[in-house]
């Protein structure tokens, strides 16, 4: 097999969802340079391969990453697998691709599974422009910041997110995006319990907390594109009830009812109610 790093995707669940060039690809190379060879090796052994593997992952020493270089260079090819889907999607070996390619090594890159596109294809929203914004902060004002600087993106956004955070991200979103905004919560793809859900920011909060289930496994979030409201104008009706819900509730949460009802984004509203406060 010709010298090079091989870039090879690995399903995102279903083990069927391999390629028969990645199959190949992994038989003949010298080396498999993977994430956590303890995942990758149940992959192998299902297959047959018996290639041998070393640990590849954000934390190796340079040392590593020189030894594997000079193997490259010596006439060897190695594959570089990450836990599951596409190499360097969210998933280390960024360095080493940079590295092979000051070294003159071809890069390969095969194609194949892909979390991130796979949900983006069944998700119903639009694809003709989208922004992959892979894991966000797992602070909370972090998290919001990088929301905010997202908020009026014209293409739908995709994110990865960990079980443990989707509740807290969704209501994040909800209020900084708009309670009304559609979404999508893609949910364990190609598994058992492969869950798709097309609902407002609102409604999938509302989802999510009313079943513990759909808080586990792993987690693709696509928020629909920013609709362009002009001056984000509150009608006589939505501003009557905001200022009426003001006196009764704590800013934040009269804004979010009202964003829920009226499709304007919560921030805006509560940036209304409070610069009004001020006066």
């Amino acid at each position: 097999m010709e010298r090079g790093l091989y870039i090879v995707p690995t399903p995102i669940g279903n083990l069927a969802d391999i390629t028969q060039r990645a199959i190949e690809t992994l038989t003949k190379v010298a080396l498999v340079a993977a994430e956590d060879t303890r995942h990758s090796r149940k992959l192998l052994a299902h297959y047959g391969i018996e290639t041998p593997l070393c640990a590849y992952h954000d934390h190796v020493s340079e040392q590593v990453t020189e030894q594997l270089l000079a193997r490259m260079i010596q006439g060897d090819a190695v594959a570089l697998v990450s836990d599951a889907g596409t190499p360097l999607v969210s998933d280390p070996g960024f360095r080493l691709v940079r590295a092979a390619q000051n070294k003159n090594i071809p890069i390969i890159p095969l194609p194949g599974p892909c979390a991130a596109v796979t949900a983006l294809s069944g998700a119903g929203l639009p694809t003709d422009r989208f922004f992959f914004e892979g894991f966000l902060p797992a602070k909370s004002q972090q998290r919001r910041k990088r929301l905010e600087s997202l908020q009026h993106q014209a293409g739908t956004l995709i994110f990865y997110e960990a079980p443990h955070r989707i509740r807290a991200t969704l209501a994040d979103a909800s209020e900084i995006m708009g309670a009304g905004r559609e979404a999508v919560l893609a949910r364990e793809l190609s598994k058992t319990f492969e869950t798709l859900r097309r609902d407002s920011l609102s409604g999938l909060l509302a989802w999510v907390e009313a079943d513990a289930n759909q808080q586990r496994g792993e987690q693709v979030l696509l928020i629909g594109p920013a609709q362009e409201q002009p001056g984000e104008a509150l009608s006589d009706r939505d501003r009557q009830l905001l200022l009426r819900l003001g006196e009764e509730l704590p800013p934040r949460k009269a804004a979010s009812i009202v964003s829920e009802v009226s499709g304007i984004k919560a921030r805006v509203l509560y940036e209304h109610l409070t610069n009004r406060e001020k006066k």
